[in-house]
């Protein structure tokens, strides 16, 4: 199921960009906790999300931007968020 809510897409871009930042690449597969109501998160119970980058140009682009640092590639994550899916896995 593709991810549409702005909050959670918004959590999960910066998610992206620093998973992508640790691993100096771009990471196709990222783990969220999962939130539990009124507050809670329980970091012992995560979803997984695989990342879509529809355009290899794009991909590149990314890839580009992970040695200039976070700021630089969280600019590239923001112009090109509509290339940029996430999909809940089960």
């Amino acid at each position: 199921m593709k991810e549409t809510d702005p909050e959670k897409l918004a959590l999960l871009y910066e998610r992206f960009k620093d998973v992508c930042l640790v691993e100096k690449e771009v990471w196709y597969e990222i783990f969220m906790p999962r939130d539990v109501g009124k507050g809670m998160v329980l970091t012992n119970r995560q979803d997984r999300y695989e990342v879509v980058i529809d355009d290899k140009e794009v991909e590149a682009t990314l890839e580009a931007n992970i040695p200039l640092g976070g700021k630089a590639l969280a600019a590239a994550i923001q112009q090109y968020r509509d290339h940029i899916s996430f999909v809940k896995k089960s």
